[in-house]
């Protein structure tokens, strides 16, 4: 099974670890490998953009597993994220950390991700690859979901190698 037809938490887990692979216009390939994420899952979890439903800027989280879905935080920075398990069951992976990058506005500045990608399947100009590396993962609460309820503030669904 493919690690993106998974539920988000599952997914997000098996993540950490692979390599994410972006083809630039110019045709330069950037490697890196993924070192941090975290799971938004479902309209319940309060932390989700889908959790209000169905709207034009959500709708790209109830497609299929591998879309991209990446949007404007602040007006500054763009987010990365991979669309998880079935069809209409809306949930996703944030890309938090690759390599020796931080926080996920910096990922998307290294890779030269911006909303281009949002909802385009995962292929040409952005992959996934696994070459059987397994770091050791450790699971803490998500963060900067301060608008969340006080249990999915809880949720132990952030994702980091150590």
């Amino acid at each position: 099974m493919n690690t993106l037809d998974k539920n988000a938490p599952e997914a997000a887990r098996e993540l950490v670890g692979q390599i994410l692979l972006r083809r630039l216009p110019d045709g330069q390939i950037l490697r890196v490998r993924i070192t941090e994420t975290e799971a938004y899952f479902g309209e319940a979890d309060t932390a989700c953009h889908a959790h209000k439903g169905r709207t034009k800027r959500t709708e790209i989280l109830y497609r299929p597993a591998g879309t991209i879905y990446v949007y404007l935080c602040y007006g500054i920075h763009w987010m990365l994220n991979l669309v998880t398990g079935p069809e209409d069951m809306p949930q996703a992976v944030l890309i938090r950390g690759v390599d020796d990058v931080f926080g996920p506005g910096r990922v998307t500045k290294r890779l030269a991700i911006d909303g281009s990608l949002n909802g385009k399947p995962l292929g040409d100009e952005l992959t996934l690859e696994s070459d059987g590396f397994a770091p050791q993962i450790t699971a803490s609460p998500r963060v900067g979901i301060g608008y969340a309820s006080p249990e999915d503030q809880a949720r132990l669904w952030r994702f980091t190698a150590i």
